[in-house]
């Protein structure tokens, strides 16, 4: 029990007690009505946060392009070759025999002789290969090869930011007690029945 209900039920024991004696035929001294103080409200206005503060990743992919480059596919090499000797076929003529004396049997007007016979010289044209240039080895020099490739290429990198969000505030509007209601008794003055 309260003590604002305790002090009212005391004060209305008290006063039945005084009615119990005018209804008995006693004359009042003095009366009281009890008297009840609502209680009293105010509205106030507050910030409340309706969302807290945060944090946004803003991320921009990356950007990619094309380049166009020349590139070394096939080394440069170095081979040797053999060159085959240059000739040339000439003709030339030669004796192969000096001619001179030789013993031979005839048969002339019916008689059998042994003559003695003159040979000339014997001359024959012969054929001879003649190196105009000897055979070499040569040194060849195969050139690089190149190609143009195309290739991609980072032009931007990615890129991330962080936005800080602020907190989201409302104003609300909130009823508060500013003082709390209270009962109690009233001094009264009632002619001819309750007067001082």
């Amino acid at each position: 029990m309260s003590r604002k209900t305790a002090c009212f039920a005391m004060a209305g024991l008290t006063m039945l007690g005084s009615i119990s004696q005018t209804a008995a035929g006693g004359r009042a001294v003095e009366c009281y009505e009890p008297v009840q103080t609502p209680d009293v409200y105010d509205t106030v206005y507050e910030d409340v946060m309706i969302s807290p503060p945060s944090k946004q990743v803003d991320y921009e992919a990356p950007i990619y392009g094309t380049r166009e480059r020349v590139v070394m596919t096939v080394p440069a090499q170095v081979t040797y070759e053999v060159v085959p000797a240059i000739t040339r076929t000439v003709y030339h003529t030669v004796k192969v025999d000096d001619g001179g004396y030789s013993w031979e049997w005839r048969v002339i007007h019916g008689r059998k002789v042994l003559c003695k016979v003159r040979h000339k010289a014997r001359y024959e044209r012969v054929a001879e290969t003649v190196v105009i240039r000897p055979e070499r080895t040569r040194r060849v020099v195969i050139p690089a090869q190149y190609d143009r490739i195309a290739e991609e290429v980072l032009v931007r990198p990615e890129q991330r930011r962080v936005i800080d969000i602020p907190g989201a505030y409302q104003t609300v509007a909130r009823r508060v007690l500013v003082r709390e209601g209270s009962s109690g008794w009233r001094r009264v003055h009632i002619p001819r029945h309750c007067q001082d």
